[in-house]
């Protein structure tokens, strides 16, 4: 099963919490034991597993991955002036892949997946979701 997630992003760079869609899926695909995977489609985008219980974990890799990558100082950007945004995508990746348990995603009580926009705002973002 297979499905596709369309977000849209409101600032350059954040990480959205798109957890409850990929459950819905898993749910919906009535497959007990297997794996999800979930892919950003994207250069400029990454897919990450991180802490649910307090933001402040997703501003502190934001901030992170701002100081070790700043913005405007790449040969890329040149080209459209996201030159970091394709470095912070890649460092991260593009995918997740989640073990399903009894019919729920393996993760545990504080991890939640994660949408990493890096070169926002967009109006559309997609996430491929794979169900095996």
């Amino acid at each position: 099963m297979q499905e596709t997630i369309i977000l849209s992003t409101d600032r350059r760079e954040g990480l959205y919490d798109i957890t409850r869609e990929v459950e819905r899926i898993v749910r919906e695909s009535g497959i007990k034991e297997g794996l999800i995977n979930v892919y950003a489609q994207g250069a400029t985008a990454a897919i990450m597993i991180q802490e649910n219980w307090d933001e402040s974990v997703q501003t502190d890799v934001v901030n992170l991955l701002k100081k070790l990558i700043p913005h405007g100082v790449w040969l890329h950007d040149r080209q459209d002036g996201n030159g970091d945004a394709h470095l912070k995508a890649g460092i991260v990746g593009p995918s997740e892949t989640i073990p399903i348990v009894n019919g729920k995603m393996g993760l545990s009580t504080w991890q939640n997946i994660f949408f990493c926009e890096f070169d926002g705002p967009r109006q559309r973002r997609q996430v491929v979701v794979t169900v095996r």
